[in-house]
């Protein structure tokens, strides 16, 4: 008998055992809470159904997953984790260096992940050797999304340099319509920073910015540029900006009432919840400046340590997120593109059939980073510290040169 089948079989008794209980059978901790990532998140769900594997839901809203970090630092210590976890990047190492995590190895070997998960994700999903996360996709986060019908009404075509993307911002404004849809959020900030930085002084800058955090790159009259384009941007959001949600700004596009919005690639799967089709409703491409480089954040799912040994759900649970079926039908919906080298694109619409040939494209030239505001270039100290400036400057607590000068301080603080 096949190690997977045992485990279909053995949490199918777990659930009759339980007297079909089957609704606490997986617990998992995660803040997908948007109609486009509640409707991914079905596919998962029903997923397990069909393995008679119950589904405990425990969202915690916030599109950055920093709520979600500290309701579960407080489930860990009261004794009390999750049987899964949603979790990105550093999250994972630190939470596998205080032993909390379970070792999949078993269930990546019998089903070789190895072989099919590319190396920069690797980097994430396993401590010390071993497997302690299952990837669900590779999000991208340095693209546009833009309102078609807006851009064709006022003559703009998709900016392919920063002077470009400078003209169509100014030429939205001057037509009374609101440039830049954007969510005032420590995190939306750093995302839009990652791409504007990337754009500004291109991959070395960036590598040696945001991953080598080297003092001369951050201290830079480089970043001061890219300090000075955020103030650019900043100008051009609308007054109520403050605190909204991500979503919320994508519906602005959405709805016609914003040009453009920098955000990641789940903004599509809200396009598509609201019935848009990619290249007809709305347009995806690369921050201006950026066309061959990918920054990148991995959704991954860690399981927590139940006892010493990975319970029958949780390999269950693992096993069904890295089927090539489901990488397919959920990424397709949640607007990423598959964490396995190897599941067809034949499902994708342009923006992910862009998405997955882009990731290829720029794994095989070395333009394939890990996004800083995304906690995948550097530990959570150090992109918190980032984040704190990046935030201030664009309230106006800073002019760009103190910024610069904070950044550098605050970086060698966090380390």
């Amino acid at each position: 008998m096949s190690f997977l089948k045992t485990l279909k079989i053995s949490a199918a008794l777990v659930a009759l055992s339980a007297g079909g209980a089957l609704a606490n059978d997986v617990e998992v901790l995660h803040w997908w809470t948007s109609g486009g990532e509640a409707a991914a998140l079905n596919v998962l769900k029903g997923d397990l159904e069909t393995q008679s594997i119950g589904w405990q839901d425990m969202p915690v809203a916030g599109g950055g997953g920093e709520q979600a970090m500290t309701v579960l630092r407080a489930r860990v210590t009261a004794g009390n984790a999750p049987t899964a976890v949603q979790m990105l990047g550093f999250d994972i190492q630190d939470w596998a260096a205080e032993g909390a995590l379970a070792n999949l190895n078993d269930v990546a070997a019998a089903e070789g992940w190895d072989a099919v998960v590319p190396a920069a994700l690797q980097r994430f999903s396993k401590y010390d050797g071993a497997w302690v996360a299952a990837p669900v996709n590779v999000h991208s986060t340095n693209w546009v999304w833009a309102n078609k019908a807006v851009l064709d009404a006022n003559g703009i075509a998709v900016p392919e340099t920063w002077d470009d993307f400078v003209a169509a911002v100014e030429k939205l404004a001057a037509a009374g319509v609101t440039p830049i849809a954007h969510g005032g959020q420590a995190w939306q900030d750093a995302t839009i920073f990652d791409a504007v930085v990337m754009s500004t002084g291109g991959p070395d800058f960036y590598k040696a910015a945001f991953i080598d955090l080297d003092p001369a790159a951050l201290g830079s009259e480089t970043m001061k540029e890219a300090f000075d384009r955020m103030s650019f941007i900043r100008a051009n959001v609308d007054s109520n900006f403050s605190g909204r949600d991500w979503n919320l700004a994508t519906a602005m596009v959405i709805n016609g009432e914003a040009g453009f919005q920098m955000m990641g690639d789940w903004a599509k799967g809200e396009f598509l919840n609201a019935g848009k089709v990619p290249g007809q409703d709305f347009l995806c491409f690369r921050f201006p400046g950026t066309q061959d480089q990918v920054t990148f954040n991995s959704d991954q799912f860690a399981m927590f340590d139940q006892g010493g040994v990975v319970s029958a759900e949780q390999a269950a649970l693992a096993t069904a997120i890295m089927s090539p079926s489901f990488q397919s039908a959920f990424n397709v919906v949640k607007g990423s593109v598959p964490a396995r080298t190897d599941v067809p694109n034949d499902a994708f619409d342009d923006c992910g059939k862009k998405g997955m040939a882009d990731l290829a494209a720029a794994s095989a030239s070395g333009n394939l980073f890990g996004s800083m505001a995304h906690g995948h270039a550097n530990p959570a100290s150090v992109k918190n510290a980032i984040y704190d400036v990046v935030t201030a400057h664009f309230n106006g607590e800073y002019d760009s040169e103190t910024a610069v000068q904070e950044l550098v301080t605050a970086v060698e603080i966090a380390q």
